[in-house]
């Protein structure tokens, strides 16, 4: 794992600089990430060429977290898991950290450690992590932003005084900085590993990585297989009627996916809202993921024929499952400072993505419906005009406060602003 003190120390970067190293070595690399982003694991699937996927203690059992990793992971060579904000931070104290999922798996944690300005002072900050808990093992420490050769030496001192081991570190480079949006790194950008793989190969000892079995990020065998139940719904019934999928997915506008959503499915189409119509004969359900639709929405206008194709769909009974942007498109117009724009029309509400009604919603979300319990993370800065829509069920955050995240039921169409763990 490769996780940080805190956010913004740089544990991203490196995450996705080792994940190339080792492909480019001929390395099959199963990336993961702590936690329910979906922005992060994007550059994940860029270097690696296979999809990332999360793991979640809020969303997911710890016996599913343990399956997840020894299912995806099977086929192999190397498993690099990127922790979320800092090691010990979980929606309640440490629960649901990235230390926690750690600790679960068993796998060694490298701590990203931003070096600006700091030396020595650098000890009693990592004695503190190293002796948090008992059961997270950070094996060592990679220094970032360090500004000359003299100063790492001056922090390497540190891990000699603390037993632990000093990888190396990655220079102060502003080149090394991603770019990024309202809701996270800007993942339009073409990522090119090329020099970060070069600083890394440079100043990191990368193949201790791969010598050692107590630091070791080989994937563990020992967890068994991955039970159908968590690749396809429980119930026969349910089983039957959710083979044949239909997914509204492009580069942004709707790309916010949970991996594991989809591999439920035998069948899976996608379609892009943007230039193609979708074919929704003989379909078990069309799943309208979030993104940046409000980034789109000149191009989605344009396609009138999608809109209409999922309006009538809707209307006759078909099953849609909408989240955060998904949601957005089903509904009456979308509204920003340059205008007003129709969308299909199934819910009849207008959302604003207008700057001065800008407003953080943001967290894990969890509700019930109709005997079952869902569950996902909400984050989004788009509002509804006017006064919230009534809701068909309460919606509570990790700790159990009711939050005003409406959730609506129309026919056979769920739709939210929750981005769903299991759809």
């Amino acid at each position: 794992m490769i996780a940080a003190p805190t956010s913004g120390s740089g544990k991203t970067t490196i995450a996705r600089g080792l994940m190339a190293l080792f492909t480019q070595k001929g390395y099959k690399v199963q990336p993961f990430k702590c936690g329910p982003d979906y922005i992060d694991t994007k550059f994940h699937e860029a270097v690696c060429g296979r999809p990332s996927i999360n793991l979640d203690t809020f969303m997911a059992s710890k016996e599913h977290v343990r399956e997840l990793f020894a299912h995806y992971g099977a086929d192999a060579d190397i498993c690099i898991v990127e922790g979320m904000m800092g090691l010990f931070d979980g929606y309640d104290r440490d629960m649901g950290s990235s230390a926690e999922i750690a600790a679960i798996l068993g796998i060694p944690v490298v701590l990203v450690v931003d070096a600006k300005s700091a030396a020595y002072s650098m000890a009693p900050l990592l004695q503190g992590f190293i002796n948090f808990r008992k059961d997270v093992h950070i094996s060592g420490v990679i220094y970032n932003k360090v500004g000359s050769e003299r100063h790492f030496q001056m922090l390497r001192q540190v891990c000699e005084d603390l037993k632990i081991e000093c990888y190396g570190y990655l220079p102060k480079q502003t080149a090394l900085e991603q770019g990024s949006r309202y809701l996270g790194l800007d993942f339009s950008e073409k990522a090119d590993s090329r020099e970060l793989v070069c600083l890394l190969e440079e100043h990191v000892n990368w193949s201790r990585f791969l010598t050692f079995n107590d630091i070791t990020v080989r994937c563990p065998r020992d967890y068994g297989s991955l039970p159908t139940r968590f690749l396809r719904p429980c119930g026969s019934k349910r089983a039957e009627l959710e083979r044949r999928l239909v997914v509204a997915h492009n580069n942004e506008a709707f790309s916010f996916l949970y991996q594991e959503n989809l591999d439920r499915f035998e069948d899976v189409r996608f379609f892009d809202p943007e230039t193609e119509v979708p074919t929704l004969e003989d379909v078990d359900l069309l799943y309208l993921p979030g993104g940046y639709p409000e980034k789109h929405l000149e191009a989605l206008v344009k396609n009138v024929d999608c809109r209409k194709a999922i309006k009538a769909y809707a209307e006759r009974g078909g099953r849609i499952v909408a989240e955060c942007g998904g949601m957005m498109y089903l509904c009456e117009k979308i509204v920003t400072d340059d205008g007003e724009y129709p969308m299909c029309g199934v819910l009849p509400y207008t959302i604003t993505a207008r700057k001065a009604d800008r407003k953080l919603s943001l967290g894990y979300r969890k509700f019930e419906l109709e005997g079952k319990e869902y569950r996902g993370h909400e984050f989004h800065y788009t509002q509804f005009i006017g006064e919230k829509p009534q809701s068909v069920t309460q919606v509570y955050n990790a700790k159990g406060e009711p939050v005003d995240t409406p959730v609506f039921k129309y026919k056979n169409v769920l739709a939210s602003y929750t981005h769903l763990y299991q759809i």
